[in-house]
């Protein structure tokens, strides 16, 4: 049996156009040769083995802002030298997120896969794995020759995800046969803390995805969300089933994208919501510990800046949180220059800092702040440098570098115990994992920023409108999938 050559390559971040925060190369993590291959552990499996695996060139951020046009030139021409270097291929397994926006431009993705078939030729497949969040146009779609997508959100599939449209690749070129493609676009764009895996209807509604796929004829089933936060055409919901039946194709990928069109109205947010005062309140007073608040506008993990510093003028300015013998922990906000000041003045000392508001000065400007130096961790890969601010029952974390926190191991290299907590509030939208299964109580507030959970004040004007919710009286779309 030959011997098959199939490259891996990839750049991914999650982009807010909302955001004035900029992406540079720094803010990507960047693998070739063997590093990159060793990100991959299902390179092990058996089906995987007799493939020659080529290492490209491997991108991938934090979300954050734009991309600038000099970085993607940078990153992007990398991936393209690097192809046209690498000889004969068979396949390329191609892994993005699909949210990407580069400052000055639309559908980045779809265009540098449009850029990755022209040097691979027709011949040579294409197979993409994608965040759910991601955005897919008919140039994205019609470059590649298989395209999946997580089905769980928190995405506790990612790998899974990966590992299949690189097992599919590698089982289409066994077989010889190019699957054919139905993609059909839904006019909804939510955010993904409405569009949980863990609760209805995000769970009926991705559960059929399962049911499509096991079909005969279909290869793969895939509803991607989009993405909320970017302002582009390409942002609304999409369906992909693939396969070989073209009739079942079809029908399939019009079943899955009308039951997301009519589920629309029924998304709801993953915990109750409300001001970030109204939750202060209600968990100060709850006496379920730890009480966990999702600072939802300024997730970094959803392309906020990070340094949105309107929720930690809130807090203190509340009596209930610094004035009190609660212990309330936030995690965290971005500063390099009030991390400098702590270093300086080490352990123990007090000092005066202006703390964010330096990058996303929308909402709210540096706030001031007389704190106790209470912790500080030089050495976290992430964040640079983490300290830990306290002001009465207050402690905060900022960071030198955009950080989200996830884990309680996060929390606990800063002398910190998130169980032991009154009050825990975290920038993120749905809690991660670790968090969710902490939490005896917790509320979502819809805070300010550029990963702002109402959309209609964001101002969105570049999307394809009709659009719901923007348009909540729309009539009804056709929902007619393409063969592409």
């Amino acid at each position: 049996m030959k011997k098959l050559r199939v490259g891996i390559t990839g750049i991914a971040i999650e982009s807010s156009t909302f955001s004035p925060h900029r992406s540079t190369v720094d803010d990507f993590r960047i693998l070739r040769g063997a590093e990159l291959l060793g990100r991959y552990d299902f390179l092990d499996a058996e089906w995987a083995r007799d493939v020659e695996w080529v290492p490209l060139f491997d991108a991938r951020s934090l979300p954050g802002g734009a991309v600038t046009e000099e970085a993607y030139a940078e990153l992007s021409g990398e991936i393209l030298s690097r192809l046209r270097a690498a000889g004969d291929l068979d396949g390329l397994f191609f892994d993005i997120h699909g949210a990407m926006s580069v400052a000055g431009r639309t559908d980045v993705e779809g265009a540098l896969a449009q850029e990755i078939r022209a040097i691979l030729g027709p011949d040579v497949l294409l197979s993409a794995s994608m965040d759910l969040h991601g955005n897919v146009t008919r140039e994205l779609a019609s470059a590649l020759d298989l395209i999946t997508c997580y089905r769980k959100a928190p995405h506790t599939d990612a790998w899974e995800t990966r590992e299949r449209a690189a097992r599919n690749l590698v089982a289409r070129l066994r077989s010889g046969g190019r699957p054919k493609k139905a993609w059909v676009q839904v006019p909804v764009l939510l955010p993904g803390e409405k569009t949980s895996t863990r609760l209805e209807p995000a769970k009926s509604v991705y559960s059929a995805v399962d049911d499509v796929e096991s079909l005969d004829g279909v290869l793969d089933a895939a509803i991607w969300v989009g993405y909320a936060w970017a302002d582009e055409p390409r942002c609304q919901a999409a369906v992909v089933v693939s396969g070989d039946h073209e009739d079942v194709v079809l029908a399939q990928a019009r079943r899955l994208a009308q039951s997301y069109w009519d589920a629309r109205g029924d998304f709801v947010f993953v915990a109750p919501t409300g001001s970030l005062q109204e939750c202060l309140t209600h968990a100060v007073s709850s006496a379920e510990r730890p009480f966990f608040i999702s600072d939802s506008g300024d997730n970094p993990t959803a392309g906020g800046a990070g340094d949105t510093s309107w929720s930690l003028d809130v807090l203190l300015r509340m009596p209930s949180v610094v004035d009190s013998e609660l212990t309330t922990l936030y995690a965290a906000i971005v500063d390099p220059e009030a991390v400098a000041a702590a270093v300086a003045a080490g352990v123990g000392a007090t000092v005066s800092v202006a703390v964010g508001g330096k990058i996303d000065s929308g909402p709210h400007g540096p706030v001031w702040l007389t704190g106790r130096v209470e912790a500080i961790d030089a050495d976290d890969p992430v964040a640079g440098t983490a300290v830990v601010f306290a002001v009465g029952g207050l402690r905060m974390i900022v960071t030198a570098r955009r950080k989200p926190y996830h884990l309680e191991s996060d929390f606990h290299a800063l002398g910190l115990d998130p169980r032991r907590a009154d009050v825990v509030i975290v920038k993120i939208g749905y809690l991660e994992p670790e968090l969710y299964d902490m939490a005896a109580g917790w509320l979502l507030a819809l805070t300010p920023g550029g990963v702002d959970q109402d959309l209609l004040r964001l101002g969105h004007h570049g999307i394809e409108r009709p659009m719901f919710p923007f348009d909540a009286d729309m009539p009804a779309p056709a929902l007619t999938p393409e063969l592409l």
